[in-house]
């Protein structure tokens, strides 16, 4: 697709797609998660954790629908994907694996995944040269020497621009010590980490009636709130001290992180296990550091309130624009996703269009954060 004279590049670093390799993965699967056809209809559908009411009790299935999510074409096949970048004039994405990842994978078959899994992403991005790169997926159920031997590996594979990774890391959060060997591997390997939430929280915590309202309480709460806790666990505990040219790039803008910052700074001032501990120097590395050093945000936010406070937060060299596709599709059907219109109108409504900061977040940050340059073409 050739882009219309006089309109700026588009990038949407928030994409996914599952390759067919790893759609065959899950339907080999006997247990949680796996992939299966749902019989009323014929479709397939990816179940990625066992089925629970509210109260985390129990099974909470409707007849009317599979126990997970459909995997229409939109999830897998690269052609919807073009299809859907074309329709809303998208130049570049940056694909990803959805949850769950390779979080389920046995630890010795764990190098096999990654392996293929990267490489027929890799493969795919190839067939459409200049319009698309991916985040890697790594084997983080294997051992520590082989996650960083496939970062190693990922470096070299020509589409490749980072990772992606879920909120639980190696099982135990991204405070977890053991993650830091991976996180100095990813800085000096320049791939940074896509961090994406994928396990909600805890089925109690939406109360007695939460299943009454679908999925609105776990998807705009649970996912945002699961990644503002990693995110600030991550920060407590000084791994962007000990790993200062470490890079994450933040999904759904960072969750309430942008707007939270200011009461987490206030608490940390005011605590005094970090008085004892000798941590309140004058000179000791703020939240707010992390939040323009280190820290990237997607603008997947859904309003213009929202990327305010994530531009404010950590800049507005620092906000790349993301669609989420194929997820929020419009339930008619329509080809025309919200997801993508109202992002990009959040932008506009931040910035006029012949402004340098819509320019910026639509595309240009990501070209530079990323490196996408020379994968840019016309044709």
């Amino acid at each position: 697709m050739a882009r219309n004279v006089g309109r700026k590049l588009v990038v949407d670093v928030h994409t996914h797609l599952y390759p067919q390799a790893y759609i065959d993965l899950l339907a080999q699967r006997t247990e949680v998660p796996f992939v299966r056809r749902w019989e009323p209809t014929g479709q397939f559908y990816l179940c990625n954790r066992t089925p629970q009411n509210s109260n985390g009790r129990g099974s909470n299935l409707s007849p009317s629908r599979p126990p997970g999510r459909i995997l229409d074409a939109h999830y897998h096949q690269i052609s919807e994907k073009i299809s859907f970048m074309d329709h809303h004039q998208i130049d570049i994405s940056v694909l990803s694996l959805g949850n769950p990842w390779l979080d389920f994978v046995d630890e010795d078959k764990a190098e096999d995944f990654a392996m293929v899994i990267n490489n027929a992403t890799n493969e795919i991005c190839g067939q459409h040269p200049g319009r698309l790169f991916f985040f890697g997926a790594l084997p983080l159920t294997a051992a520590e020497s082989i996650i960083i031997g496939e970062i190693e590996r990922l470096k070299t594979l020509q589409l490749c621009r980072g990772i992606v990774m879920g909120t639980e890391g190696l099982g135990a959060g991204l405070d977890d010590p053991r993650l830091l060997p991976i996180y100095t591997a990813l800085a000096e390997a320049s791939l940074p980490i896509f961090l994406h939430p994928g396990y909600g929280l805890p089925g109690s915590v939406w109360g007695p009636k939460g299943s009454e309202y679908g999925q609105v309480l776990p998807l705009s709460l649970g996912f945002p709130m699961e990644s503002t806790i990693a995110l600030t666990r991550l920060y407590l505990s000084g791994v962007f001290d000990k790993v200062p040219e470490l890079q994450i790039i933040v999904a759904h803008s960072g969750g309430c992180l942008p707007f939270l910052a200011g009461r987490l700074e206030a608490c940390i001032e005011h605590d005094r296990k970090w008085d004892d501990d000798g941590k309140l120097t004058s000179d000791r590395s703020t939240l707010w550091n992390a939040l323009r050093n280190n820290i990237y945000l997607d603008g997947v936010i859904f309003d213009k309130v929202g990327l305010r406070a994530a531009i404010e937060a950590s800049g507005v060299d620092r906000v790349m624009f993301g669609t989420d596709h194929p997820f929020f599709a419009p339930l008619g059907g329509e080809k025309t996703f919200p997801a993508m219109t109202v992002n990009r109108d959040a932008v506009r409504d931040v910035f006029p269009e012949d402004d340098e900061g819509y320019d910026l977040v639509m595309g240009e940050n990501a070209v530079r954060v990323l490196g996408l340059q020379a994968g840019i073409s016309d044709s």
